[in-house]
């Protein structure tokens, strides 16, 4: 399996970087204001919750039945499961797109122009986009579920927060008996990993540039503190801050990059494997470990974490021709039965009533002493920095 999956991340690098370029250009073309940065200065719509008092989760479902129909985009393909139940529960049909961000923010762009829009509902990771530019130019909305409110923080509801996911570095247990190889991010940089760390092309997965971007705002201190850990002295750098030396020395050290997580995760634990590989992917994958025989666990200790959490949040098109049923499938997210397909391999619910999901991946233990957690409060500065960190990686990846 790996003299196909390698090959196939280092010829994703060059694909991805111009897919990414195109579709960006595509959106900052059709996008209805002049551009990002003015689009970002505009204030989020305000968000009214309706009166629970008053809210008839019966009648929503007998209008969105009327309708007859919603679809929904989402980066994850847990989207087609999460239609498929809820069409099983209120007869309404419902199809689930699996689309990276970018690409879905470009489609709801051009539909939002040409007055001819289709997707009613995207579960969407990128943050930034979202309150940078789809949100301030009308392309979405967001409407919270007025029965729910009463458990959803005020820091969650505009946009709202569906759920916090994760991606972790991962390695594969049959492999190294002894544990991760690696004890310190820090180490991925280094020689003896070149060409054996796997992701996905951050000039294609928003959130990897997010989180560069999060860990140079507030995680400099703990990367910093990390690196002292090696024994080499105290970090030297002639950049902005240790996050953005760490991004610079992983960048040339070659890591493989792809265009899915499922390539990545079977470099790591498909059950062929023989070279031994760290790779950063969604927990979403670990279902693998039961439908594909795969055999993967999280670098549990690596410093200064084991990977990152970060918000879905739930938005419904403007001009939604079905926009009571993508109110109900909103709804049906924020609820547990929806939570819970979701978050399979783990995750945090918006909703506070729904919780924490007693599912982690082995090695995964405890969200909020092993991972670095994004701030919601640094999504425009994210949104800001984005074209920044974009030109940084991608001179110094070799």
């Amino acid at each position: 399996m790996i003299r196909t999956t390698i090959p196939r991340g280092h010829r994703a690098r060059a694909g991805a970087a111009v897919l990414a370029t195109l579709a960006t250009a595509a959106l900052g073309a059709c996008a209805p204001s002049t551009g990002g940065e003015e689009a970002a200065e505009k204030p989020l719509p305000a968000v009214t919750v309706e009166d629970a008092a008053s809210f008839d989760l019966n009648a929503l479902v007998a209008a969105a039945k009327k309708e007859g129909s919603v679809l929904a985009y989402d980066g994850s393909g847990d989207v087609k499961d999460m239609a498929a139940a809820f069409e099983k529960k209120y007869g309404i049909k419902a199809e689930g797109v699996k689309s990276k961000a970018a690409a879905t923010a470009e489609k709801m762009t051009r539909e939002a122009q040409a007055k001819n829009v289709t997707i009613d509902v995207s579960l969407f990771e990128d943050g930034p986009m979202l309150v940078g530019q789809l949100l301030p130019q009308g392309i979405v909305k967001t409407w919270i579920p007025p029965d729910l409110a009463k458990d959803i923080d005020e820091k969650n509801r505009n946009p709202l927060m569906m759920i916090s996911k994760a991606y972790v570095f991962a390695y594969n247990p049959k492999l190294n008996p002894g544990g991760c190889p690696v004890k310190n991010m820090w180490e991925l940089t280094e020689p003896q990993w070149k060409g054996k760390v796997m992701m996905q092309d951050p000039l294609g997965k928003e959130v990897f540039t997010q989180w560069f971007t999060q860990m140079s705002e507030q995680g400099t201190d703990k990367l910093a503190a990390a690196y002292g850990k090696l024994g080499k002295g105290e970090l030297k750098t002639e950049e902005k801050d240790a996050a953005y030396e760490w991004v610079k020395r992983l960048a040339k050290n070659d890591p493989v990059l792809t265009s899915e997580d499922e390539d990545v995760a079977t470099a790591v634990g498909a059950p062929n494997q023989t070279r031994t590989t760290i790779g950063l992917f969604s927990i979403a994958k670990f279902r693998d470990l039961e439908d594909k025989k795969f055999t993967m666990k999280v670098c549990e200790g690596l410093a200064p974490w084991t990977g990152f959490a970060y918000p879905k949040f739930a938005t419904i098109a403007t001009g939604s021709k079905h926009p009571n049923a993508a109110k109900l499938f909103v709804h049906f997210a924020m609820e547990k039965e929806g939570f819970d397909l979701e978050a399979h391999s783990g995750g945090v619910s918006g909703n506070n009533a729904v919780g924490v999901s007693p599912a982690n991946p082995p090695g995964l233990t405890d969200w909020n002493t092993q991972l670095y957690w994004f701030s919601s409060d640094k999504l425009i500065a994210d949104f800001r920095a984005r074209q920044d960190i974009k030109d940084f990686w991608r001179v110094n990846h070799s």
